[in-house]
C-alpha cells in the first residue's frame, strides 16, 4: 500500500468490555484497508480519528467511560451494543458519539461503514431507532422550547427575525425601524447571540442561523 494511501487510513481506537470482545473487533476492522487499530491514551498529544467503544450494556458505568472519552480526546464515537434505547442514543451523543451499532448487525462491513459516516461527523443510527428519536425530539421542542419562544437552533423568534434581515444586508439601524425597535436593542439582540451561542461575530451569527436552516 502507497503511504498516500495509508494517510488517508481512519485511525481507530478500541475499548471493548472484555479481552474476548477486543480481539473480536480488533480481528474484524484490523484486515480493513480503510482503518488503522491504534491505541487509546488519552494523554496522547495525538488522539484517533474513532474510538469503538464496546459494552455489553449501556450502564453507568458505559456512561462514564463516554463521558472521560469526551473530556479527554478530539475523537469521535461509535457505540457497540447488544440494547440500546433512544434515551441512550441521545446520552451518547451528547458525549460525542455519533454512531450506535447493534452486535447483531455488527458485521466488518457495516462497523466500517459506520466509522467512515462518523469520522465526517455524519450520525449512524439504528432505523428503527430513529422514529422513536424524532418523536422525542418533537416532544422536547412542544414542551420546552416552543413556550419559551426558542427553537432547536436556540435562537428565539426575535433573534431569527434580526439575523435574517441582517442577512439582507439591512444594518442596525434599518433593522430597529422595521422592527420598530431602538438601535440599543438591535445590538444588544445581536451581542447575545453571539456571546450564549460563542459565535466570533454578528456574521458568524447569521451563518449560523443559515446553516441551521433558520433563516
Amino acid at each position: 500500500m502507497s503511504e498516500q494511501a495509508h494517510a488517508e487510513r481512519i485511525t481507530v481506537a478500541l475499548q471493548a468490555q472484555d479481552p474476548v470482545s477486543q480481539a473480536g473487533l480488533s480481528s474484524h476492522l484490523r484486515p480493513r484497508p480503510e482503518v488503522t487499530i491504534v491505541e487509546w491514551n488519552p494523554d496522547a498529544e495525538e488522539q484517533p480519528q474513532v474510538i469503538v467503544v464496546a459494552p455489553d450494556v449501556v450502564d453507568d458505568a458505559t456512561l462514564r467511560l463516554l463521558r472521560r472519552i469526551q473530556r479527554t480526546s478530539t475523537a469521535r464515537g461509535v457505540l457497540v451494543t447488544t440494547h440500546i434505547d433512544e434515551q441512550q442514543v441521545v446520552t451518547a451523543a451528547e458525549c460525542g458519539f455519533l454512531g450506535v451499532v447493534r452486535r447483531s448487525e455488527a458485521t466488518p462491513d457495516q462497523l466500517v461503514r459506520v466509522i467512515c459516516s462518523v469520522a465526517k461527523g455524519e450520525g449512524r443510527v439504528p432505523p428503527d431507532l430513529l422514529g422513536s428519536l424524532l418523536e422525542q425530539v418533537g416532544r422536547f421542542q412542544g414542551q420546552k422550547l416552543t413556550p419559551r419562544g426558542l427553537s432547536f437552533g436556540g435562537l428565539s423568534a426575535r433573534e431569527i427575525e434580526v439575523l435574517r434581515l441582517m442577512a439582507e444586508g439591512y444594518d442596525t439601524a434599518d433593522i430597529a425601524e422595521k422592527l420598530s425597535y431602538s438601535e440599543r436593542t438591535i445590538k444588544n439582540i445581536l451581542y447575545a447571540v453571539v456571546n450564549r451561542l460563542n459565535l466570533r461575530n454578528r456574521a458568524h451569527a447569521v451563518a449560523y442561523a443559515m446553516r441551521h436552516g433558520l433563516i
